[in-house]
């Protein structure tokens, strides 16, 4: 009976090696493959969403600007 429960003792502690390993491995998986797609973005020179925000309320300023010199050219080309 107490050679039964070695066994059994052993298997479990086997066991829980493994799944130690094995989340380890994915663990790493996980870390090896973040470091690819992070280098990849980086390389692809993407902007971020504050880079793109403030260019296009410049866009949009300039837009406007354009609209009030427009009227502005029109209304001395009028009078």
């Amino acid at each position: 009976m107490q050679t039964r429960n070695k066994v059994f003792d052993d298997l479990s502690q086997l066991m829980t090696n493994a799944m130690g390993v094995a989340q380890g491995a994915k663990d790493e998986a996980e870390t090896a493959m973040k470091g690819m797609i992070d280098r990849w973005l980086a390389d692809r020179d993407f902007v971020t969403r504050e880079e793109f925000d403030a260019v296009r309320a410049m866009a949009q300023k300039a837009r406007e600007e354009n609209e009030a010199l427009k009227a502005r050219i029109e209304a001395l080309e009028k009078g």
